[in-house]
């Protein structure tokens, strides 16, 4: 069993850089692999990031390739997403997920999530 507690969203303008950062309770974070989603209001919910339980391998979506950088810190039991040049279309609301595989792009392959933190990008 996973929770996950999200934090470090906001409302910022465009251009502007947030992090975000997930906090994990239970003694297997290390065995996961993590994920981050966003999911903007009327439309599905979508995969933005993902990274191994070893932080060795990295995945991102093509609309935030370049700007986002997800990282991990299994000794702190967290894992973060930079967030650098935002832009408005990158408004949501936005979960991390726990699952076996790395780099999967299906929410469905994830099993435990977090509540979300709002990431508002003025223009």
């Amino acid at each position: 069993q996973v929770q996950l507690v999200e934090s470090g969203g906001g409302l910022v303008q465009a251009g502007d850089s947030l992090r975000l950062s997930c906090a994990a309770s239970g003694r297997t974070f290390s065995s996961y692999a993590m994920g981050w989603f966003r999911q903007a209001p009327g439309k599905e919910r979508e995969f933005v990031s993902g990274i191994s339980w070893s932080g060795g391998s990295t995945y991102y979506a093509d609309s935030v390739k370049g700007r986002f950088t997800i990282s991990r810190d299994n000794a702190k039991n967290t894992v973060y997403l930079q967030m650098n040049r935002l832009k408005p279309e990158d408004t949501a609301v936005y979960y991390c997920a726990a699952g076996r595989f790395a780099g999967t792009r299906s929410r469905y392959e994830y099993a435990y999530w977090g509540q979300g933190t709002q990431v508002t990008v003025s223009s």
